[in-house]
């Protein structure tokens, strides 16, 4: 059984930085795409960044510059760095693998970008 636990939320004023990681447990096909969702109150989740098992990247553009997804495939582990943060980055943010036709959710942590 795939298990994503994520870590690092929390409260930042704007124009701060946090880092997101997303450690992973369980075996996955060598072939996959981990990606870094984001759900805001009221809003659809919406895709933040991902990265494929070749290391392809990709970003919402509201984020571009500002983000940056990594990984440590020795540790099994997903980052997003992410600065300059703005008030309407705050959300929770979602760790997410796919694989074969499988989906995987980790349970979310919480971004607050206030002054």
């Amino acid at each position: 059984q795939v298990q994503l636990v994520e870590s690092g939320g929390g409260l930042v004023q704007p124009g701060g930085s946090l880092r997101l990681s997303c450690a992973r447990s369980g075996s996955i096909s060598s072939i996959y795409v981990m990606g870094w969702y984001r759900q805001a109150p009221g809003k659809q989740r919406e895709l933040v960044a991902s990265i494929t098992s070749f290391g392809s990247t990709s970003y919402l553009d509201s984020v571009k510059g500002r983000f940056t997804i990594s990984r440590d495939s020795a540790k099994n582990t997903v980052y997003l760095q992410m600065n300059s943060l703005k008030p309407e980055d705050t959300a929770v943010y979602y760790c997410h693998v796919a694989y074969r036709g499988q989906s995987y959710w980790g349970q979310g942590t919480q971004v607050t970008v206030s002054s």
